[in-house]
């Protein structure tokens, strides 16, 4: 695929993936949640071009810590997701306000090192930025997996806060 319809794609999966997380989503660790990334990981390994054949040292640097980026933003995500379970024992989960911190700081580092590739004269293909993506997405759904299935379903009514708090007599006044 050429670069443009790389980036269209690109474009198109985060945007998705990242407005339907912003919403509650139930986690279900019985569906394919590998799928997708393994897909997306699919089409950017069958590039050719992922390395720059003439800085391969550099390139290999720069895509390992893309990578490493990915992952982290991909667990920060994970771990910034609100995870609940509702009475009939399915887990739901909604992305916070600190997950979409946790994105915007992992496209900054992201934006970084592609400029640092840029001013060092190194060509970056649009196939490390998809299997970013793929590395983001994979991690970010094993973790939830991970969480969804630790949690024990609600048996009867949650005790709200404050409760079983003991008031003194002495303080409250008519």
């Amino acid at each position: 695929m050429s670069g443009l319809v790389n980036a269209l794609v690109i474009l198109a999966v985060a945007v998705v993936v990242i407005a339907r997380q912003f919403g509650a989503r139930r986690v279900s660790a019985d569906r394919r949640w590998w799928l997708l990334p393994v897909v997306l990981g699919a089409m950017a390994l069958s590039s050719p071009g992922l390395i720059d054949v003439h800085h391969r040292a550099r390139s290999v640097f720069l895509l390992a810590a893309a990578l490493l980026i990915a992952m982290a933003t991909g667990a920060g995500w994970a771990w910034t997701t609100r995870i609940w379970v509702e009475t009939d024992g399915r887990v739901w989960s909604r992305s916070t306000q600190a997950s979409g911190a946790v994105w915007a700081v992992g496209v900054a580092l992201r934006v970084g090192l592609i400029a640092l590739g840029t001013t060092l004269g190194i060509h970056q293909d649009s196939h490390a930025l998809l299997l970013g993506l793929a590395c983001t997405l994979l991690v970010r759904s094993a973790i939830l997996v991970a969480r969804a299935q630790s949690l024990t379903p609600v048996t009867g009514p949650v005790p709200a806060y404050g409760d079983g708090m003991i008031r003194r007599a002495d303080k409250e006044r008519v």
